[in-house]
């Protein structure tokens, strides 16, 4: 599992590591790993020795990293300048040791061609992790004179502009290629807008583990941790204990909302699906092994969770049907029209669980803010959904996040594809997820694997061409398989 902590106690590691070892191990530490990366995406395109590699070099403890490691690469036959942002603050051991291993320093970025030919490597050194507000307009001019090449970026810690804490860029900022951090991952290298600009990532351990601790502030699941989630049928297992998911959805107008809902849900691996709703004949047409009732959702027999709200557009019959499964004692998931009609102190007066499904505009709408807010900072907008609601919170986008009341970390999705904003996507989705809470798993990881699996499925349909939703339920099965082999 991928772990992201704050600053403040990566900060708070650092100084309980560096109060056990020598003075400067911890930095060099950090710029060998960083040379190792640069050495090899150098690699890729040639080799070290004779490359022409440029160092963006700030003040402070992320510069002297980037002049170290600069020295290192210097020393084995690259050859490395350094623009220096702010040289009365520059980290003067780096700095010499940059110098005596061969490197120069450039007095402007009008120098580059005419001293040092093409570059091979642009190793942006600006801000560290405590950088806040974006790009100072100095720095932001120097990066557009020497980003804007073939050369490759790689951002040291993260990219410099964006926040490390919360992922959202409230000014101008490096967009990297790959990103080279040290100890652990922090918030913002994980979500998006700041995600987006970090490229591929690349984590280099410093020793920092023992100083962490145990509880993050985000986390990523990976395929080890998806697949220990995974509902197994045991061999005494029938369709009702497997768990018996009831579908709500669906509408004379919106009839597919419903056909994709329980099409997700089939492949959730619970034993069985009921489906309540007027799109009943276009659900058993496309699967007949679904059990279908009348309205209301309450009086289909027996399950262990409901899905309420894809495409059952604004009638007070669909008003009705939200109140009636939200009045239920099992685990609920809330999505699309059912957000809009569910009322928000029933919400927060249910004992079993609730899922909450938004997107960035069905979010912005619940917390009462405009959607561009949602968007640059989701992180924040997650929490407050899940402690406002008292629920478990779902938030889909490019980053999609799940947050739980009562301050356990965050998860973020690794998977997934921008072809996935596609009409019904979402449906897949909470059909998916309401079977894995009626299989057993606890709200916060059915959401968070039913997330993972939504995204893999669409990533292995789509190779990088446009996919429909139904072919992304279609590609679960695969997608599960992936992750249990």
């Amino acid at each position: 599992m991928r772990q992201a902590y704050s600053v403040s106690t990566v900060r708070a590691a650092e100084q309980a590591l560096m109060a056990r070892l020598p003075e400067g191990a911890l930095m060099q530490r950090a710029a060998a790993g960083l040379a190792v990366a640069c050495g090899d995406l150098l690699r890729r395109n040639g080799r070290v020795y004779g490359s022409r590699v440029l160092l963006l070099v700030g003040s402070g403890d992320n510069g002297g990293d980037t002049l170290y490691a600069g020295a290192r690469l210097a020393r084995r036959g690259a050859g490395v300048r350094a623009l220096l942002t702010a040289p009365d603050k520059v980290h003067r051991g780096g700095l010499a040791a940059l110098l005596a291993a061969g490197g120069q320093v450039l007095d402007s970025p009008d120098r580059i061609g005419h001293a040092f030919g093409p570059v091979d490597l642009v190793v942006d050194g600006i801000t560290g992790i405590g950088g806040r507000g974006g790009l100072r307009p100095e720095a932001e001019q120097l990066v557009r004179a020497v980003t804007g090449g073939h050369a490759p970026v790689l951002a040291v810690d993260l990219p410099s502009g964006v926040e490390a804490d919360t992922g959202q860029v409230l000014g101008a900022a490096v967009r990297a290629d790959a990103t080279v951090t040290f100890g652990t991952y922090k918030p913002g290298l994980l979500i998006d807008p700041a995600a987006e600009r970090a490229g591929a990532l690349r984590l280099i351990d410093i020793g920092l583990g023992p100083e962490l601790p145990g509880r993050p502030d985000l986390e990523a699941l990976q395929y080890a941790d998806v697949a220990d989630l995974l509902p197994v049928p045991g061999a005494e297992s029938d369709k009702y204990r497997r768990g018996v998911v009831g579908v709500a959805a669906g509408s004379e107008r919106y009839p597919g909302a419903a056909v994709l809902a329980v099409a997700g849900a089939l492949r959730g691996g619970a034993g069985a699906v009921r489906y309540a709703g007027p799109g009943a004949d276009a659900v058993i047409a496309r699967f007949p092994e679904t059990l279908v009732h009348p309205w209301p959702p309450s009086k289909s027999g027996r399950v262990q969770a409901w899905v309420v709200g894809p495409g059952l557009g604004d009638s007070s019959a669909a008003a009705g049907a939200v109140s009636d499964v939200l009045a239920t004692d099992v685990p609920v998931l809330v999505d699309a029209d059912g957000l809009r009609l569910m009322d928000a102190g029933a919400v927060r007066a249910r004992t079993a669980a609730t899922v909450l499904t938004p997107h960035a505009g069905e979010a912005a709408a619940l917390l009462g803010v405009p959607r561009e807010e949602v968007e640059a900072g989701r992180l924040a907008a997650v929490r407050e959904l899940a402690a406002r609601y008292g629920a478990t919170v779902l938030l889909k986008g490019s980053t999609t996040l799940v947050a739980e009341a009562g301050g356990a970390p965050v998860r973020v999705n690794p998977t997934g594809t921008s072809w996935l904003a596609t009409a019904g996507s979402g449906d897949v989705l909470s059909g998916l997820t309401g079977s894995l809470l009626a299989a057993g798993l606890a709200p916060r990881d059915a959401a968070s694997v039913g997330a993972y699996l939504h995204g893999l499925a669409a990533r292995r349909v789509s190779g990088g061409a446009p996919v429909a939703a139904q072919d992304v339920a279609d590609a679960i099965p695969a997608a599960w398989r992936d992750v249990r082999a």
